[in-house]
């Protein structure tokens, strides 16, 4: 674990805000601690966050999508829930691995504390032993900076991953319990989201559920400071005087945080019902607070409500049926959509579905597929594992690379694009992935030698990592602005066979980005196409709303160029919203 800095004498401790859950899972927690942290750095205050997860992982990196929702990757090689992803483009920080705390990780520390002798005999218990690691660990992490300053923030924003009563987060409840009576009152904040459901028959908003969340909380040991509230249409205030009644609540601390067009107007409602005030409040800053500043965060939430130009977006990928598998590239098209004046309108497409065999088994949605993939205006294949859907995938690349549809292949599709081009233009059918087919003669992607075969978690080549341009020209070195190199996210055990890479360039697929050796392949750029690029790393981690990603504003910028000059392609519909 990083070791905090040291503390100027005259600097007050960190602060903390926690936000828990109720009534039902995935009401928004991550939004709700992020949009906290943004209406205090508003106001003038350092912010940091951590994320609870109470299962038994060590990190997310081997849970499947369909699970989990995505992994996002840090710079530090951490792999970590979507919603660090979140805080990151909130806040605009830089976390680290040691911001999630998981059960594993816990349980861990604390059974290796016990294997070298640091209890001294003791017998090792969930209290005080665990609770300790978990106070420890928080304490800890949150005197990093992670905004390049180097003093402590001024708040700690934690989010406790679950829902109260989960029995997986009950030593989390109890250390934070502790925490909050030995740091008290003025330190410690305490944050309740719950459900405020309509029932459709009697059309009534109802404040039982949130009510019985309270008192389950309350018993626990934890009483909220604050009540935000989701429901899908504003709270009367007659609701809100209820649940001040009975969940011993003052109504000004009763936030709503209701359905809005883009989670960009969350902080600004917060803002809107003085939650900050309420905070600042109860953690006794008002000498270091002043009033928020959002005028630049109004006009980003209110420009993407006002824009009517929508792009159609194709992505083609393995895990669509579950859209939080890609949530970053998601963000990251939405970044770099607005900052083009346009909508994105994704258009979810599982690559399976384009492939020759579902069309003798699936015909409607084979057809279905290509009708998207061909009516969009411009087509993404983002990363993934394993050989599900590879085949639909290297079609895509195909269509993208014959109709001269502008593409962006991130990760694996990357590989896909030097597959496809290997098999149709160099005329090796059997062209493979190691990944997908250990046996091929033509490996034009193969296993990253230093890479564990037997171990799968946080064995990848990870984190943020160096790449450098081989060709000073090319396309995506002035997307980023001609640097001679940049660092990106990386994530990824296989790699482009550099055996291959003289034969592919002669074919016009040209490797402009390499890593610091100039063996590692990191960019590819097909010639004569106007827009064709595949990257090994995965640049959707550092997007951010008002700094979009240079390769998805590449792409967006070609696939508008594309609208202009195929009047046959319509716009998109209502566009994605957040």
């Amino acid at each position: 674990m990083a070791s905090p800095p040291e503390e100027e004498e005259t600097r007050a401790p960190t602060k903390y805000v926690l936000i828990t859950g109720g009534v039902v899972s995935g009401l928004g927690k991550g939004v709700t601690a992020s949009s906290v942290g943004v209406v205090l750095k508003s106001c003038g205050l350092r912010v940091t966050c951590i994320k609870i997860d109470p299962y038994l992982n060590t990190d997310a990196g081997t849970m499947s999508p369909f699970e989990h929702g995505e992994v996002f990757v840090l710079d530090d090689g951490g792999e970590v829930d979507l919603d660090l992803g979140n805080y990151e483009r909130f806040l605009d920080v830089t976390l680290t691995r040691e911001n999630n705390i998981t059960t594993g990780k816990i349980y861990q520390s604390v059974i290796e504390k016990e294997r070298k002798g640091d209890y001294l005999g003791k017998t090792v218990q969930v209290v005080p032993h665990v609770t300790d690691e978990i106070k420890h660990w928080i304490q800890s992490v949150s005197s990093v900076p992670v905004d390049g300053q180097t003093c402590p923030a001024d708040v700690c924003v934690i989010e406790l991953g679950g829902t109260v009563g989960d029995i997986e987060s009950m030593p989390f409840i109890e250390a934070l319990r502790q925490l909050s009576f030995s740091l008290g009152k003025d330190n410690f904040c305490l944050i309740h989201v719950s459900l405020v459901p309509v029932l459709g028959v009697v059309g009534e908003q109802k404040t039982k559920p949130t009510q019985h969340s309270v008192r389950e909380l309350r018993a626990l040991g934890l009483t909220p400071d604050l009540l935000a509230c989701r429901s899908a249409q504003p709270l009367i205030g007659s609701v809100k005087e209820k649940l001040s009644q009975f969940c011993h609540v003052p109504v000004e601390n009763i936030l709503n945080i209701h359905d809005v067009p883009n989670i960009w107007h969350v902080p600004l409602i917060l803002r809107n019902q003085k939650a900050h005030e309420a905070i600042i409040k109860q953690l006794n800053l008002a000498r270091s607070a002043g009033p928020p500043e959002l005028l630049d965060w109004t006009q980003m939430a209110e420009s993407y409500d006002n824009l009517s130009n929508s792009v159609k977006i194709a992505l083609v990928g393995k895990y669509t049926n579950l859209t939080d598998s890609y949530l970053s590239v998601v963000k990251a098209l939405l970044h770099a959509s607005v900052a083009c004046s346009l909508k994105p309108s994704i258009q979810w497409v599982a690559a399976s579905d384009l492939e020759d065999a579902t069309a003798a088994t699936a015909p409607d949605a084979h057809s279905k597929a290509w009708e998207t993939l061909k009516g969009s205006s411009c087509i993404l294949i983002p990363g993934g594992f394993g050989d599900r859907g590879i085949s639909g995938m290297i079609l895509a690349a195909k269509y993208a690379r014959e109709n001269k549809v502008p593409y962006l292949g991130i990760c694996l599709g990357m590989q896909i694009s030097v597959i496809e081009m290997s098999r149709h233009v160099l005329g090796l059918g059997d062209a493979d992935s190691e990944e997908f087919n250990t046996d091929t003669p033509d490996r034009v992607v193969m296993y990253m030698p230093e890479v564990s075969k037997t171990h799968m978690g946080n064995t990848m080549r990870l984190g943020c990592r160096r790449t450098f341009f081989r060709k000073e020209d090319c396309l995506t070195s002035k997307l980023y602005g001609s640097p001679p190199h940049v660092d990106e996210r990386h994530r990824h055990r296989y790699e482009v066979n550099p055996a291959f890479v003289p034969e592919l360039e002669n074919a016009g697929l040209q490797f402009v980005g390499c890593d610091e050796s100039g063996n590692r392949m990191e960019i590819v750029e097909l010639q004569d196409h106007p827009f064709y690029i595949g990257v090994q790393f995965h640049p959707e981690f550092k997007s951010r709303p008002r700094r979009p990603s240079p390769p998805f504003t590449g792409l967006m910028l070609a696939a508008t160029e594309r609208m202009r000059t195929h009047t046959n392609i319509p716009n998109g519909g209502a566009g994605a919203s957040e």
